[in-house]
């Protein structure tokens, strides 16, 4: 009975309409800081409390059964991924390259917020370090952005395979493809950059982050400074850094299309549809949780809801990336079979 309990209890928060602060109001919160810590002026924050769903005792079994099996299937599908396009010479080619390093990113992105959100749902208020809490959040802002860069350079992959296979290699030369990594990496590192610069420093003791890691909007909301200039480059490098790189990406699979549909014969669509169908799954995943992140309203306290759907994109795209390239790729499969398949048999 209490497993069931706490699947309703999770689900229960999941769709609840209320916009409720958790453990301490928002208001109940400052005042026990500034109770606690003494004057706002005089306060210096040292680390931060992350309430995640510490208000929820029982739902933090199942939730923690949810983060576990997501984490699982990421550590070891990504993990897989990296292993065999580098064991396999057959998968020594751009494609698998892209592929490499995105599986590596999303690796990445899965141990920079997963061990902690589990270790936390077994504590009643968690605490993270200032200078923790800075790396947590811009090591994944970097990352999240070089994710951006590298799907809309995989999409450039795809176009070239199809619309000019002939000059395939020529065009996706290996110098030109360390350069495209090179400069997606290099892009995400100065846009994290100047956002450490333009970071507040003045938090007048608040210290409570109503979510489950350090956010970047959620931390935002914390200080009592200017916070104008870093909104507003936040909206500046959501539109040069995401949007450019989705439209560049839909721009590059309608050219596909018209060329796909150029293609005579049930066969060569067959295959275009096979060269693109995983990239453009994880395209819409990725995007979608996007997409469903901005076009929420953004109140100035931060609700439950707001909380579990900015953590989608951290738990469902590490996921299901693997998934979705060793279910529906041929090439993965078989490596797997020459590089596993020849060690179980010996």
């Amino acid at each position: 009975m209490k497993v069931k309990e706490s699947w309703l209890l999770l689900v229960q928060i999941f769709s609840d309409p209320q916009n409720r602060c958790t453990v301490l109001s928002c208001e109940q919160g400052r005042e026990r800081t500034e109770d606690v810590m003494g004057a706002p002026n005089e306060t210096m924050v040292t680390e931060f409390i992350l309430i995640g769903l510490s208000e929820y005792p029982k739902a933090q079994a199942a939730f923690f059964c949810l983060l576990l099996t997501a984490y699982v299937i990421s550590f070891l599908g990504n993990g897989l991924i990296v292993i065999l396009i580098i064991a396999d010479p057959h998968l020594h080619t751009p494609m698998y390259l892209f592929l490499c390093i995105l599986s590596s990113v999303d690796f990445m992105i899965s141990n920079n917020i997963f061990p902690e959100i589990m270790v936390n749902c077994f504590l009643y208020r968690p605490t993270i370090s200032f200078y923790r809490c800075l790396v947590q959040m811009y090591v994944g802002v970097i990352l999240f952005l070089t994710e951006c860069f590298l799907l809309a350079t995989m999409a450039y992959d795809r176009f070239a395979a199809i619309c000019q296979p002939l000059h395939y290699f020529q065009i996706m030369s290996w110098k030109f493809c360390i350069t495209l990594v090179a400069v997606s990496v290099g892009l995400s590192t100065v846009s994290t950059a100047i956002h450490v610069l333009l970071r507040p420093t003045d938090f007048c003791g608040r210290h409570i982050i109503n979510h489950f890691v350090c956010e970047l909007q959620s931390f935002l909301k914390l200080a009592c400074s200017d916070t104008r200039a870093s909104e507003l480059f936040m909206n500046v490098i959501s539109l040069f850094n995401v949007m450019l790189p989705f439209c560049f990406i839909v721009i590059t699979y309608v050219r596909i299309g018209f060329a796909v549909l150029s293609i005579s014969g049930k066969k060569g669509w067959k295959k275009a549809f096979f060269t693109c169908s995983s990239h453009l799954t994880v395209v819409g995943v990725f995007y979608g949780t996007i997409i469903i992140m901005y076009l929420m309203p953004h109140p100035k306290s931060t609700t439950d809801q707001d909380k579990i759907v900015s953590l989608m994109y951290g738990v469902l795209t590490p996921m299901l990336n693997p998934l979705i390239y060793t279910l529906r790729n041929r090439d993965v499969k078989g490596a797997f079979w020459r590089v596993f398949g020849r060690k179980i048999s010996e």
